[in-house]
């Protein structure tokens, strides 16, 4: 077992250096900072595709969405499905943002908000940490991974989680970020579908698992063992994240064109519903074969280094890997766009130095991953993680920007208390056991209160006199000064 442990950290390494490589050559094409962080904005249908359903098929997607099978069967499913839907709404409602040019999730919501600074600055925060949240679950869903099959200590596997995609996202970019994702999409699709074939043959397929497990494991999608609130909570928490999460919106902006954009999304969304029945099949078949597993995080693990041969888990490292990889570098170079292009001004008030433009920007990913990784040290649990860290903060965000864009009397002010309520009514669900059991997560409450303050909020506060026209053109002006310093 010593000497397989010792194989896996090698084909690990080999594994790592190969994408360092890929943003090495990557690094070459960079010239200035919006290069650095917006990747020309020119991306195509196959590059598209292939980093959104990356970023989609990450931790939770794939390791959280096995543990919560083994643990809530068919429930197993809710990410993967809420993923998909998320991605095709994202583009039915916005996007057209792709037309305005704009290079953060902030900048857009301050445009809906008749260019308000307030909520930009406000906002950029906000989503900054909502960002580090994020990175943070790729952090610990790799590092619960490393742990188990290299036996190495479960920080140490954070720390190297960590540097696996920060080095070459430092080194190259949002286009070593897109590449690398292309590559890991392969090569953990390929990963996925062999393990869940093989896991699906091992235990006699639907009729074994069916003999097999306990009954509310294998009814229709997990209602019966999730609790029909709770289910439906997770996966409209999940619909909620990709809906504002400024990874998903940093595609957007990046893309081609509009109808580059939504072709792209749409089918990603398509191939993560239907992604969603691999890691299920996993996580039941895990719970079939070893049902005493004392920390369900490690049902993912425990099914490449106990179950398979030795060959097959070393690939499936790897997929895995991929998985955690492609996700947790498109949530660094989100929060670190963010840091570098609205947090920077919104503290110091300019903008970075033309000369020095790049070398902030990877000072900023150098600070979002250090954060993230220092968030993560004390978390255990994927899904809880992602779940209480989105309906605290993503409702308000969402109710803010769907208001703000199709409903012309929203305020400012109306979105800002929006944001708050929403945090302050997830948080008073998450420390009441009872609220908690009940709705599973805070994401229906916190959108209806979140909601609710902010039709009052706005109708309370004077009614926005700026035009979106003049909002986009305040915005564009802001921009060329911030592209000419960069």
């Amino acid at each position: 077992m010593i000497e397989n442990q010792f194989v896996y950290i090698i084909i690990l390494s080999i594994f790592i250096l190969l994408m360092i490589l890929v943003g090495m050559v990557i690094a070459k094409k960079i010239k200035t900072g919006e290069d650095f962080l917006m990747g020309g904005r020119n991306l195509g249908p196959f590059l598209l595709i292939g980093t959104t359903v990356a970023t989609a098929v990450g931790t939770g997607s794939s390791m959280g969405a096995v543990q919560t099978a083994y643990e809530r069967g068919w429930a197993g499913a809710f990410f993967g499905i809420g993923l998909g839907i998320g991605m095709i709404a994202l583009v039915l409602f916005f996007a057209d943002t792709r037309d305005k040019n704009f290079m953060t999730f902030s900048e857009e919501l301050s445009y809906y908000f008749g260019a308000s600074k307030v909520m930009k600055g406000s906002t950029s925060i906000i989503l900054f940490l909502a960002e580090v949240g994020w990175l943070g679950t790729h952090i610990l869903g790799g590092s619960i991974y490393l742990s188990w099959i290299t036996g190495l200590d479960p920080t140490i596997s954070k720390i190297i989680t960590a540097l696996g995609f920060g080095v070459y996202s430092i080194i190259g970019g949002f286009l070593a970020v897109v590449y690398t994702d292309a590559i890991q999409a392969f090569i953990l699709f390929i990963g996925f579908t062999l393990l869940a074939v093989i896991s699906f043959l091992k235990v006699g397929g639907f009729a074994g698992m069916s003999e097999g497990l306990p009954r509310e494991l294998t009814t229709f999608v997990g209602i019966q063992e999730a609790g029909l609130i709770p289910g439906i909570s997770l996966i409209l928490v999940t619909i909620v994240a990709v809906l504002v999460m400024p990874a998903y919106r940093h595609r957007i902006y990046s893309g081609k064109n509009k109808s580059t954009v939504i072709r792209s999304f749409i089918i990603s969304g398509i191939v993560a519903v239907l992604f969603s029945i691999i890691p299920t099949i996993v996580g039941l078949a895990a719970r079939l074969l070893n049902p005493e597993i004392g920390n369900t995080a490690f049902a993912f693990p425990y099914m490449i280094t106990e179950v398979f041969p030795f060959w097959i888990g070393a690939f499936l490292l790897i997929a895995g890997l991929s998985a955690t990889m492609s996700s947790g570098d498109s949530d660094a170079m989100a929060g670190a766009t963010i840091l570098v292009r609205d947090v920077y001004q919104t503290v110091t008030g300019s903008l970075p130095d033309k000369s020095k433009a790049v070398f902030f920007s990877r000072i900023g990913l150098v600070v979002t991953i250090g954060l993230a990784l220092l968030f993560t040290l004390g978390s255990t649990n994927i899904i809880d993680y992602i779940e209480n860290m989105s309906s605290t903060v993503m409702s308000g965000l969402l109710v803010a920007a769907l208001l703000g864009k199709y409903w012309s009397r929203a305020t400012w002010q109306g979105g800002i208390a929006a944001i708050i309520v929403g945090s302050v009514t997830s948080f008073t669900v998450i420390l009441n056991k009872d609220l908690s059991e009940f709705w599973g997560n805070p994401v229906i409450p916190s959108l209806f209160v979140s909601l609710l303050t902010c039709i009052i909020i706005s109708y309370l506060t004077p009614k926005q006199t700026i035009s979106k026209e003049e909002a986009l053109k305040k915005l564009e002006d802001e921009r060329m000064v911030f592209e000419k310093v960069l």
